[in-house]
């Protein structure tokens, strides 16, 4: 894109300069979750330049076995190849752009197209062509078509990220700050987390970045939009639980929240993790992340710009009369299906080390609260219906603001201070109830979309 075709977008740069303006005062106009402008500049500036989560290496733990993934629009196909390496790639057949690959998942030692049967290794290298030497003769040389490589493949902790961009920069270096904590949630036990089951996977009403803004730092909806938890008993009554604790911005979109309740805490030490694996926790992790595990409740955040995690312990529906808490972690991408829809891919993932017995319980626990039909997540669902509902319309489309059709983001703007004797990287903030980690999500969402324009220039003058 060059400095001056943002306009190419149907977008002007008094508008996106209007943007950067209400952004800065705590506002976000109302339009921009819903504009298909908007949303083509995010495939061009935002899906294609940043990492994605593909899979977890315990998906793919075997030389031939694959899965199946997306980034966005793009089908991937990941897979661990004979010498045990972990590749990623365009799943098209270079032939004619068949998908080559539509099982979500197993293990196969080729790939053959169904058009033609053209076939390819788990390397991605083009090993059979049917009827090749009699219809290509030597003409056909294949090493120049092999499957299309993802531009980037990098692991961290045993989550599998993808880049579509070549030259963007490392996912350490992009992840930042917020390796410390996935290091406390991924690395605390002997042998890291599993995936258990394949990814839970359903469309809902949104935009991408409203779901990633639910994880990032909105505990203030809990009291209302998860009452109905609340009054089960699943959940600790108080309403101001969830703000106890600390928002950390981790930079570049990044965000965590960390729930503490010191009382929780003394009748469930380290969230009901079984105390057999309490020693793995002192022996993984250093002494600040080994006291944040303990004082913990919930780990919930998110990673610019399509996944989001949640750390928890719940009650199974089945025992919430014995009291008696499982811990479990899920991840998920947020897929953009347009602007006002997602794919959801919800993974469960549970410390290797854990019994099975409590693996088996934490599971359930899973399924009642954050699955597909657990009563949070049928709850979040509704709520962004009405949101999408409610954003499409003359008056809330306006990109001049005549409407005054903005959303108030201003929560703990200039009233809560940086905590500076917080134990770990990032900026962190007291209490939860705070709305820093959006406006620092959309401070790096408006960069990735003005880079390299006009606006960009005049927005960091």
């Amino acid at each position: 894109m060059t400095k001056n075709n943002l306009s190419d977008y149907g977008l002007g740069n008094k508008q996106l300069s209007d943007l950067k303006q209400k952004l800065d005062q705590g506002l976000l106009p109302q339009w921009v979750f819903m504009n298909p402008e908007i949303y083509k500049l995010e495939e061009e500036k935002v899906f294609a330049k940043t990492w994605h989560f593909l899979a977890h290496e315990s998906e793919v733990s075997n030389p031939g076995d694959y899965v199946t993934r997306w980034i966005v629009n793009d089908p991937i196909l990941v897979t661990r190849t004979k010498s045990g390496e972990v590749k990623a790639f365009l799943n098209s057949c270079p032939h004619r752009g068949t998908q080559l690959c539509i099982s979500d998942s197993g293990n196969q030692k080729t790939f053959t197209c169904p058009y033609h049967g053209w076939s390819f290794n788990s390397e991605g290298s083009l090993v059979g062509v049917t009827l090749g030497n009699k219809i290509y003769g030597e003409e056909l040389d294949k090493g120049d078509w092999g499957l299309r490589p993802v531009a980037k493949v990098e692991s961290y902790q045993g989550m599998i990220f993808g880049n579509l961009d070549p030259n963007a920069e490392s996912l350490e270096e992009n992840l930042g700050d917020m390796k410390w904590y996935l290091d406390i949630m991924l690395g605390k036990s002997d042998g890291g987390l599993e995936v258990v089951g394949p990814p839970q996977r359903w469309e809902c009403p949104g935009n991408w970045k409203m779901t990633l803004e639910n994880f990032i730092g909105d505990t203030y909806h809990s009291k209302t939009a998860h009452k109905s938890a609340l009054d089960m008993g699943i959940a600790p009554p108080d309403p101001m639980f969830p703000g106890l604790g600390y928002q950390v911005d981790c930079g570049g979109g990044h965000g965590i929240m960390i729930v503490v309740d010191e009382d929780t805490q003394k009748v469930l030490p380290f969230r009901g993790l079984p105390e057999s694996m309490w020693p793995m926790f002192e022996k993984n992790l250093t002494p600040q992340q080994y006291e944040m595990l303990e004082k913990t409740t919930v780990f919930i955040g998110s990673i610019f710009p399509t996944l989001s995690f949640l750390n928890i312990s719940f009650l199974p529906l089945s025992k919430v009369d014995e009291g008696k808490a499982y811990n479990y972690t899920t991840f998920r991408v947020w897929r953009p299906l347009g602007p006002e829809k997602v794919e959801v891919w919800s993974w469960f993932m549970i410390d290797k080390a854990a019994p099975q017995e409590y693996k088996e319980e934490a599971y359930n626990a899973y399924i009642g609260s954050f699955g597909v039909s657990g009563t949070f997540e049928t709850d979040d669902t509704e709520i962004w219906n009405r949101v999408i509902q409610a954003s499409k319309g003359i008056m809330t489309q306006d990109k001049e603001l005549n409407y005054n059709n903005v959303l108030n983001y201003l929560m703990g703007m200039g009233r809560i201070e940086q905590d500076k004797n917080f134990p770990g990287p990032g900026i962190a903030y007291p209490m939860t109830f705070n709305d820093t980690l959006f406006r620092s999500l959309h401070d790096a969402w408006f960069d990735r979309i003005t880079e390299g324009s006009l606006i960009e220039e005049e927005a960091h003058k």
